[in-house]
């Protein structure tokens, strides 16, 4: 009788500390690495999930998202897994997130692509008090499919509290441009997460990205002094994540990123509430 191979999840890990603040990487999957964290451990989550639902169910022509079309469902075809976008499989994520947010500081960001927001967002509200909808303006025109897409949408939401944000005059419509050939695909601008971290958070909470590609996240957080927990399944996101913190804990230079992605002229609403 042969004996049957047991198919192991490689974790990689690394502590990075900063002057107020400590970094905790991971790759790993993001149902284990919410599973692993300790129940109320977090304080404010932000995140992008690589959605499926644009790639499997909409015609894209010529754009690409996460790789090659003709090669779907081949993992060399892709820059990163996709996050499987079904109604079981987002209930699982919500209530693993709803673990480990506490109940008594707990802020939630979470963006969704114009497909995602139809077939999953209303899911949300099951498990956690649905505060606002808040548009990010990208600026600069992206792909499209019969419009070119130029914004995303973000919910924020708390989890059982009344903690208010920092300042009750921030907008709900945030504009800072995307990352054009980003060194990360689907890379997120560090300001976008700056805006939901300083509103919700104060110096020494921890933040948490369970889906951090690049790191931009994590960025934001030691902006804000607060501490971070993030994962990424990707080993090339990971490697860039360390890297780039790693860089700017050493240097305070951000290489993914050396460019502000605010509007010139335009106001930075948490430097200067309106």
């Amino acid at each position: 009788m042969t004996k049957q191979k047991i198919k192991r999840t490689v974790l990689k890990h690394q502590l990075l500390t900063g002057e107020k603040a400590t970094l905790k990487l991971e790759e790993n999957d993001v149902f284990q690495f919410l599973k692993s964290l300790k129940p109320g451990s977090v304080d404010v989550l932000v995140t992008d999930p690589p959605y499926a639902g644009m790639n499997q169910y909409l015609k894209l022509g010529k754009g690409r998202i996460v790789g090659k079309y003709a090669d779907k469902g081949k993992e060399d075809g892709k820059w990163f897994k996709e996050f499987a976008d079904t109604e079981e499989n987002y209930r699982t994520f919500l209530e693993a997130c709803q673990r480990a947010i506490n109940p008594e500081t707990g802020h939630l960001y979470l963006m969704f692509d114009s497909y995602s927001m139809l077939s999953l967002a209303p899911l949300v509200r099951e498990y956690f008090e649905v505060k606002n909808m808040i548009t990010w303006d990208k600026v600069n025109i992206g792909m499209g499919h019969y419009f070119r897409r130029r914004h995303e949408f973000i919910i924020f939401a708390t989890h059982g509290n009344t903690r208010k944000i920092r300042n009750r005059s921030f907008p709900d419509v945030w504009r800072f441009k995307r990352q054009h050939r980003a060194a990360w695909p689907t890379q997120k601008p560090v300001e976008l997460f700056q805006a939901m971290i300083y509103a919700s958070a104060e110096p020494g909470f921890t933040v948490c990205d369970p889906f951090m590609g690049s790191g931009s996240a994590a960025v934001a957080a030691l902006l804000n002094e607060c501490h971070f927990v993030g994962c990424d399944s990707s080993d090339q996101a990971y490697k860039l994540a360390v890297k780039r913190l790693t860089g700017f804990l050493n240097t305070g230079k951000d290489f993914v990123q050396p460019k502000s992605a605010a509007v010139a002229g335009e106001k930075i609403f948490w430097e200067e509430p309106l």
